[in-house]
């Protein structure tokens, strides 16, 4: 019987370590955060410090980046609703990195909090 996106998804978060907001915060200090979002979501709104590299992309790219290139470092990853989080998260544990974890909620779940945001500015902000 063929998969759904969201049985991907379900079966992607039994197998990784997905934590709450509270304990996100606490790691924060500490580790990387990864925003898998595409470039234009993280533009207009991201985690503080987030690094970006897109679902699509994050296999391929991710030892491009110095910070991530080490794979027993702590990382948080994030998206929208944390269904891309849990999958980027799932192939990153297959490909060795250790310290993985997932935002539970995600972005959306972030800022409904009314915890900190950054946007990037561009050349039409005034």
């Amino acid at each position: 019987m063929p998969l759904s996106a969201l049985d991907l998804v379900a079966e992607a978060r039994a197998q990784i370590v997905e934590i709450d907001l509270p304990a996100a915060q606490a790691a924060l200090p500490h580790a990387l955060l990864l925003d898998v979002r595409e470039p234009a979501e993280f533009d207009a709104g991201h985690l503080p410090g987030a690094i970006n590299i897109p679902r699509g992309l994050l296999e391929f790219k991710i030892g491009d980046h110095p910070q991530l290139s080490l794979r027993d470092r702590d990382m948080l990853i994030y998206c929208k609703t944390s269904g891309r989080a849990a999958l980027a998260a799932l192939n990153l544990k297959r490909m060795g990195y250790v310290g993985v974890r997932s935002i539970h909620g995600g972005f959306d779940a972030w800022t409904q909090a009314g915890l900190p945001v950054e946007r990037d500015v561009t050349q039409f902000d005034a």
